[in-house]
């Protein structure tokens, strides 16, 4: 008798040979999906810091890929804009901090407050991401033309005018990745702690300030790339001493395009990837992820 034979007779089912999915290549287009959006990205910067090193005739045509390479526009970079770079990095940095000491406390009202009109407070603190910047910084500019009248002090044209403007559209980012931090917060972590015997000093550094890190090191993070790339804003509160790196670069593509400018915007660039890169690596802003904000999840 035969195998078959024999199956049948006894009742048992042959197994039937497995179908392949629908669609078998689904991780490779995924894979090519996301290699093509990469590609869509990083083309520019990888054109902009092809294009600094072609020894070129110094017009303004751009060549890529570059024919000759040379290192002689990072030595043609204008002190102008070095010094516009500076600018920008300490702005950006007491933005990033400034951001962090108001839109800590903000988050902890909006979430831990059971205060009228919190969602319309709430509504008032995202405001400044959905105003265009161009209407903000006419605005300041208009505010503080008005506070001249009014007192006699110019502060259009300051670092502390400059710095009030860039305060403004930080702080909604860090009021934003705090909020969300803390909207996910286990209550019961605190509770523990006090139950312990934890004063709420205590228990607010070493259990809620821990669990808001992350959502901190990310606010932070991005009021500083805000403000480090801001050009509507900034151009209307900078004065002839006072120029961030952007609008630097604004006005020197207005007046002659050299390659100096692609060798400088890849000095920016490289340092952005170094300092993005070194923020994940020592902080791990992946932590806001992984951790659920303390929820336990």
């Amino acid at each position: 008798m035969s195998v078959a034979e024999s199956g049948q007779a006894t009742g048992a089912v042959a197994p039937r040979a497995k179908k392949k999915p629908f669609f078998n290549g689904w991780k490779s287009a995924q894979i090519f999906w996301c290699g093509l959006s990469y590609v869509f990205l990083l083309a520019p910067l990888i054109i902009v810091i092809g294009a600094s090193f072609d020894g070129g005739t110094g017009g303004s045509a751009i060549s890529f890929p570059p024919e000759n390479l040379t290192l002689k526009w990072y030595f043609e970079i204008p002190g102008d804009q070095f010094q516009a770079l500076g600018v920008s990095i300490m702005i950006a940095t007491l933005t990033a901090i400034g951001s962090a000491l108001i839109g800590i406390p903000a988050a902890l009202g909006l979430v831990r407050s059971n205060i009228r009109g919190k969602y319309l407070l709430a509504a008032l603190f995202r405001a400044p991401m959905q105003i265009p910047a161009v209407v903000t910084g006419l605005a300041f500019l208009q505010m503080y033309y008005w506070f001249l009248s009014l007192t006699g002090v110019a502060i259009n044209g300051t670092f502390a005018g400059l710095m009030l403007g860039h305060l403004f559209i930080g702080i909604p980012y860090v009021i934003g990745a705090v909020t969300a931090v803390l909207q996910r917060f286990d209550g019961r972590l605190e509770e523990a702690a006090l139950i312990l015997g934890a004063p709420p000093l205590r228990v607010l550094m070493r259990v809620t300030l821990p669990v808001m890190l992350p959502g901190i090191y990310a606010g932070c993070l991005y009021a500083f790339m805000v403000s480090f790339a801001d050009v509507p804003l900034s151009i209307f509160l900078t004065s002839p001493g006072l120029v961030t790196y952007p609008v630097e670069l604004f006005f020197a593509l207005e007046n002659d395009f050299t390659p100096s400018i692609l060798a400088s915007s890849t000095l920016v660039i490289i340092f952005s990837l170094v300092m993005l890169l070194s923020v994940q690596r020592l902080i791990g802003l992946d932590a806001l992820l992984k951790s659920g904000g303390g929820s336990g999840r």
